[in-house]
Formats: C-alpha cells, sequence, structure tokens
C-alpha cells in the first residue's frame, strides 16, 4: 500500500553531475522502501519535432525549456504528496528549484530544497535579497554537509544535513601497499574545479617522477584550453578520457593509486567519497566542506586552495610514505562507509518527508523541533 508519494525534480543524466546522479541514486533507494512510490522530473525536458531544433538555439533555449518544464510542474505535482527540489546557485537556483518550489506550495505539497552548491557563500551573500525568502518556500531546506548548514546559519536559514549517498559496494576496492605515480582527476571541466591547477600540481610530480600518469576524466567548456595547457606545460603520459559512464569510472578509480583534486569552491565531492571506498589515497585543496569530509586531514592530505605547487609537492611527500598512505586510506573507507551509505542515511529522508521521527544527526545547529 502506497502512503506517501515523493516526486524528485532534479537535472537528467545528459549532463553527468553531482545532482543528477544523486537524484537518480536517491530514486532507486527510495523506490525499493515499502509505502513509497517515487517519480522524477527533469528540469532539462528532452522535446521533440520543431521544439527539438530551437533547443539548439542558445538563448530560445532557456525560454523553451523552461516553458516546458513549468507545465510539466503544473501536470505532475499534483500527483505527489512531497515535492523534493535539487538546487545549485544563482540562476540555476531561479530556474529549477524556484518554480517547484511555487508550483508545489500552491498545491499544498510538501516542499524540501534540497542545496548543494559549494557557491552558497557568495550566492546568498549577493543574490540573498530574493535568494533567501525564496528559500523559505521550501517546507524544508536540507544540505549534504555541516559546512554547508553552517552558510545557510549565517543567512538565519535553518538547513538539515542529510548526506549524500552512494552504492559504495559496488566500487572495485584495493589496498595500495606501495604507491606507484598513477593519478586520477574526476571533476567537471569548469574553472571552480581548477582541473588547470591540478595539471601544474602534475608537473611538479612529474619532473621528479618522469613516468608518473594522469587520467584526466569529465568534460564541460574548458576542455580544450585544458588539453592546450597540459600541451604548453610539456606534460607526458597525460591522457583526457571525457566524461565517464560508472562501470568505466569505476575502473579508472581501481587504476589509479592517487586521487588529486585541486577545486576554489566546493561543498561535499563525490569523487572523494568513491576514492574513499576504492582505497584510493587523496590528496585535495581544502575548498568549502572539504576539510570536514577528511576529518580535518584523517582521511586525506589538504593544501590551501589555489597552490598547485603545493598540491604538487603534498602529492611527492605522500609518494615518499606508502604507510602513510595506506593509514589515510583505510581510515577514509571507513568513514565513507560509517557516513555515505543508504543505511546511513534512509532515516533522515524518511523523517524530511514526514514519516518518521527526527534522528538526532539531521539537527540543525540553533533550531526548533520540527521545521514549519
Amino acid at each position: 500500500m502506497v502512503i506517501l508519494r515523493v516526486l524528485l525534480v532534479a537535472p537528467s543524466l545528459r549532463f553527468v553531475g553531482g545532482q543528477s546522479a544523486q537524484a537518480a541514486r536517491l530514486r532507486e533507494d527510495l523506490s525499493a522502501t515499502p509505502g513509497l512510490e517515487v517519480g522524477i522530473l527533469h528540469v532539462d525536458p528532452t522535446l521533440g519535432g520543431v521544439f527539438a531544433r530551437l533547443q539548439r538555439i542558445r538563448f530560445l533555449r532557456t525560454i523553451i525549456n523552461s516553458v516546458a518544464y513549468l507545465i510539466a510542474l503544473i501536470r505532475t505535482v499534483p500527483k505527489y504528496d512531497v515535492v523534493h527540489a535539487y538546487s545549485a546557485s544563482y540562476w540555476s537556483f531561479l530556474l529549477a528549484p524556484v518554480p517547484a518550489l511555487v508550483v508545489g506550495r500552491l498545491f499544498g505539497k510538501r516542499t524540501i530544497l534540497n542545496y548543494h552548491s559549494g557557491e552558497a557563500p557568495d550566492h546568498l551573500a549577493r543574490w540573498g535579497w530574493h535568494a533567501r525568502p525564496l528559500a523559505r518556500l521550501a517546507s524544508l531546506i536540507v544540505v549534504p554537509s555541516p559546512w554547508l548548514a553552517e552558510v545557510f546559519e549565517r543567512f538565519e536559514l535553518p538547513a538539515y544535513v542529510i548526506q549524500n549517498s552512494l552504492d559504495l559496494r559496488a566500487l572495485p576496492y584495493r589496498r595500495r601497499l606501495q604507491l606507484r605515480p598513477r593519478f586520477l582527476s574526476n571533476r567537471s571541466f569548469e574553472a571552480h574545479y581548477n582541473v588547470r591547477g591540478v595539471l601544474d600540481a602534475f608537473a611538479v610530480v612529474q619532473a621528479v617522477h618522469p613516468d608518473a600518469m594522469m587520467t584526466v576524466a569529465g568534460d564541460g567548456p574548458l576542455r580544450h584550453s585544458l588539453e592546450a595547457h597540459a600541451t604548453s606545460l610539456g606534460l607526458q603520459h597525460v591522457r583526457f578520457v571525457g566524461a565517464c559512464d560508472r562501470a568505466t569510472m569505476y575502473r579508472l578509480y581501481d587504476e589509479a593509486d592517487v586521487l588529486l583534486n585541486g577545486s576554489l569552491i566546493d561543498n561535499l565531492p563525490l569523487t572523494l567519497i568513491e576514492a574513499f571506498a576504492a582505497g584510493l589515497p587523496v590528496v585535495t585543496s581544502d575548498a568549502g566542506g572539504i576539510p570536514l569530509m577528511l576529518g580535518n586531514g584523517a582521511y586525506g592530505t589538504m593544501v590551501a586552495a589555489g597552490d598547485a605547487t603545493a598540491l604538487g609537492q603534498a602529492v611527492l611527500a605522500l609518494l615518499s610514505d606508502s604507510p602513510r598512505a595506506s593509514r589515510l586510506a583505510e581510515s577514509a573507507r571507513d568513514a565513507a562507509f560509517r557516513e555515505y551509505t543508504w543505511d546511513a542515511v534512509r532515516t533522515r529522508w524518511l523523517w524530511a518527508y514526514g514519516v518518521a521521527d527526527m534522528p538526532q544527526q539531521a539537527r540543525p545547529a540553533h533550531t526548533r523541533e520540527q521545521p514549519e
């Protein structure tokens, strides 16, 4: 018997990213929960006929997508009890979750704003005059990290922590008892993820280890400039493999011996969690919520965001101390299975949807017992 109908509103997997992957994963887990009926509505609809041709025109695409999305919301939301909208920052916030929150409120539904972006501090500071009242349309604000909850707290927006969950047992696990200079980067090619800085760090490493190899997974608007930068640095043994499906990505984790991340702005990168589960030591910047993810250094090595030389030197230090790398990786794997699995977050989501008691771990720092 169905006791609750939940509608997830999120980007489609046509453009692989953290929100789309998390929505797909959550739908799969929730669908296996007795009493729940789960649907998904994509904010980037695929249209046919003449509209498909018009979607290829840059500015017209935004208008057409927005109208089609709004119509789909009006048709779909009345069939559900809870509207769970995934959110990034800036214009994406206005175009994707806000219409879902408005339509949900109009139809008297429980609405959840699930905010994921590490750009929240700037978004809420510069766009706060409208972002904050619009966020309050949600019955509940959920974020995946304590760091992001603290950001929302500063702007008087109570936010509740429910971490991302992944199928970590599907990842191949390997202990790296003796590190090889085999590196992996897995981030979208956007400026704030700073893959350019990872290439600069790899240049520092390759000056000492000429046989070092780097696999760069991902895609985005900076791909050509990143490939050109790798060439200008004279890097050898670097391969750009594009956006990868899950099976290919799992194989790349298994092949590598160190994961590199140089992001300038971040929240709770899924690639770090997957690396933890795969036994892959992590060397990363300290952007956003990453220090809390890494237990302030208990689960990996961190350097100041934007310092590519320090990132490269940290890699060299780790390569020379395989026992330390192994200890960090083992601690990180334990933390991943403790914090980022469906078993760890299931009750929290059921509480968020209004069908379970509030777990202690989901409480914000300051708050009332239940959201309005």
